[in-house]
């Protein structure tokens, strides 16, 4: 009979009693899930501040989340939560979960927009499908002098990121419910953006996920809408053309399967200066270009 049974439930009892269930289960971070499943129960935000026993109502608060976990039920939906850089944000299902690279993405847009504040005082940062809104809310409150526009299309992720934001008091950041590939959207900002930064749908229809979890994020969130993926980031590639200032930037996270797919895509579309970088494992995830600065083309993709 466990300690939770008999009534106290001591810390390491709960330890080991969630690394049984989730090892049970297949999950495959048990010692990541374990950790933030206990903060969460006990409501502490570390492993130093864990009870030496867990009440009644901790335990039965981490039982039941558990229980859901070896369902292979996403942690953030388990918890309501999902961490991004300093960022906690609010999750829910019907809303991708954000992803470790992703915050590497969030650093490059934060970095280049601190470039062009202490070149001119001030800067204009679009993020392209925002989803939850982790990567503009990451970018308005780690930069400075920065003002900073997010679009979503779906209704769910769309209300989550005013959540988010309004949790956050990330003032700086208005958002827009659109199609991030409309020349109307954000038409009044045109020519005028220095950084357009995007984790757009881009997965290649055999790159679809399997593992439980990732099946969870909606198939909307994923695939790029092409059998290699590209077809959601050209579109998305080519309006971010004619939102940036001659000189701007393009950030856009792929599949590494993509890299130098896209970065055709990107010169053909009129880009120049066009470059992979790194995740932090060293595969090629993130496309960065630059507007010519010359006269735009002209020509955009409308839908």
């Amino acid at each position: 009979m466990t300690g939770s049974e008999m009534g106290a439930w001591t810390l390491n009892e709960a330890r080991s009693w969630v690394r049984e269930r989730l090892g049970d289960a297949g999950t495959e971070s048990v010692e990541a899930d374990m950790r933030e499943l206990l903060e969460w129960a006990c409501d502490v935000s570390s492993q130093w501040e864990l009870p030496a026993e867990l009440t009644e109502e901790q335990a039965q608060k981490l039982r039941s989340a558990v229980g859901e976990r070896a369902l292979r039920i996403p942690l953030q939906h388990v918890t309501g939560r999902m961490f991004f850089r300093s960022l906690t944000l609010q999750s829910m299902p019907g809303v991708f979960v954000v992803r470790p690279e992703t915050e590497v993405l969030a650093g490059l847009a934060i970095d280049e927009a601190g470039a062009v504040v202490r070149e001119r005082g001030e800067a204009r940062v679009v993020d392209l499908c925002t989803g939850s809104g982790a990567i503009a809310l990451s970018v308005a409150l780690e930069s400075v002098s920065t003002e900073v526009w997010a679009v979503e299309k779906e209704a769910d992720p769309f209300a989550l990121a005013c959540r988010n934001r309004d949790l956050l008091a990330a003032r700086g950041v208005h958002l827009e419910r659109a199609d991030a590939t409309r020349d109307a959207t954000l038409s009044h900002l045109d020519g005028m953006v220095d950084i357009i930064v995007t984790n757009p749908p881009y997965v290649p229809l055999d790159e679809m996920p399997t593992q439980p979890e990732a099946s969870a994020d909606p198939h909307v969130a994923l695939y790029g809408g092409s059998p290699d993926g590209t077809e959601i980031p050209v579109r998305i590639m080519r309006r971010a053309l004619t939102l940036l200032r001659p000189g701007g930037t393009l950030l856009m996270e792929h599949s590494p399967s993509q890299e130098s797919l896209l970065r055709d895509h990107a010169s053909a579309a009129g880009f120049v200066d066009v470059s992979t970088l790194p995740d932090l494992t060293g595969r090629p995830r993130f496309l960065r270009a630059r507007a010519p600065q010359s006269t735009k083309p002209t020509t955009s993709v409308t839908q």
